[in-house]
């Protein structure tokens, strides 16, 4: 019989905006990976030698974020040189992979105590550069396959708005809705049990509780060119930078053990990890993957949609979610509940643990007891999983 894998804990940084000056921005993404699992260890009372082994994801694994990042913050975090690390790139699912592994890991036997998380420093490693340090990715035999190539994922956002018929007042209602649901949050404190300060940031800088559909309706489209508009005729580009998620700076991590070894060490198990999928889609529309990879995992549970309390969609851009919730048949009151990406930042490697900490946090707080979580990622995947609060 496999074992039972169980959440103790999810600890995450502020999110900062990814860009020189940012809060975060002078902190190397090193430290602040380390950052957090420390924090973990030490809300905890664990000695890092207990740890079997740490998953981080991260993106753009070049430069600061080369060499085995998960590796460099073990060492920095101060933990045992016993403890391994490795890292682990799914796109912007990278931590949920990290966190799918970490618990299929348990569940299998091979770890007793793992932490999985994530790190993106988009302030210090720009998004693109891996992409851009020794030529592209399109391969003669890919090319071979896509002759025209693929697009970046905002033009991917607008694919997803024209077929699903949502206009520039939706897109720009639902990014407003984000931002007054992580300010009503933040301002009730409903974040703080999952923060870890780095050094004076105690809050997320990307929240704007300002924003409002009249603003939002002054922004310009943000991904439209001559070039994408001749090849794309039928697109009314309609998705802006405050329909998309903003390049952010931060670390997250879950503490995932044994329902035997949080017991032995005295911790609550806070949740179990229920069902688990991840799915390969469409690499033109690219972000559509959330849809079949739900439908999936609620297959593999045994549960509906309806049976579920709260789902984090993550919002890279405004379209996915409510393409998303169409499919799906889903409340939008119970999607994202307390703000997603467009508000609470996307770094990258980091926002999957990001996304599992706040569904856990929301179950905890209003008595659910399914929650899901779901993101698109690059290339046209998605990873979607299903936890139980205990």
């Amino acid at each position: 019989m496999s074992a039972t894998a169980v959440v103790v804990d999810v600890v995450r940084t502020p999110s900062g905006r990814g860009k020189p000056g940012g809060a975060l921005s002078d902190v190397h993404p090193v430290d602040l990976a380390a950052g957090v699992l420390s924090a973990l260890l030490e809300r905890n009372g664990l000695d890092s030698a207990m740890i079997d082994d740490v998953l981080l994801g991260c993106v753009s694994q070049v430069g600061e974020q080369s060499s085995n990042i998960a590796r460099q913050a073990v060492l920095a975090a101060g933990f045992d040189e016993s403890v391994p690390a490795t890292s682990i790139d799914r796109q912007c699912g990278s931590s949920q992979q990290a966190v799918h592994f970490a618990a299929q890991g348990v569940m299998a036997g091979a770890y007793d105590v793992v932490i999985a998380g994530g790190v993106e420093s988009m302030s210090r490693v720009p998004l693109g550069t891996s992409a851009s340090v020794a030529g592209s990715p399109m391969s003669p035999k890919l090319r071979a396959r896509y002759p025209e190539g693929f697009v970046n994922q905002g033009v991917s956002a607008e694919l997803i708005a024209h077929r699903w018929g949502l206009s520039r007042s939706q897109l720009d209602a639902y990014a407003a809705e984000s931002h007054r649901r992580a300010a009503d949050a933040a301002a009730r404190g409903l974040f703080d049990s999952q923060l870890v300060p780095v050094g004076d940031v105690i809050a997320d800088e990307t929240v704007r509780a300002s924003t409002t559909t009249g603003t939002l309706a002054d922004l310009r489209p943000a991904f439209r060119t001559d070039a994408l508009a001749a090849r794309f005729p039928e697109l009314e580009w309609n998705i802006t930078a405050g329909s998309s998620s903003p390049l952010t700076d931060g670390a997250s991590a879950a503490l995932i053990m044994t329902e035997a070894r949080a017991d032995e060490l005295g911790l609550r198990p806070r949740a179990r990890f229920r069902s688990f999928a991840v799915v390969g889609d469409d690499p033109l529309f690219m972000l559509t993957g959330p849809i079949p990879a739900t439908k999936r995992v609620l297959e593999r549970a045994g549960l509906g949609i309806d049976d579920l309390d709260a789902y984090e969609v993550n919002e890279a851009f405004a379209s996915v979610p409510l393409a998303w919730a169409i499919e799906l048949g889903a409340d939008p009151a119970r999607l994202n509940p307390w703000g997603g990406a467009i508000a609470l930042g996307h770094a990258l490697g980091s926002s999957g643990t990001r996304l599992l900490g706040a569904l856990l946090a929301h179950l905890e707080a209003t008595g659910g007891r399914y929650g899901l979580q779901t993101m698109c990622e690059g290339g046209g995947m998605a990873n979607a999983t299903i936890i139980e609060r205990l």
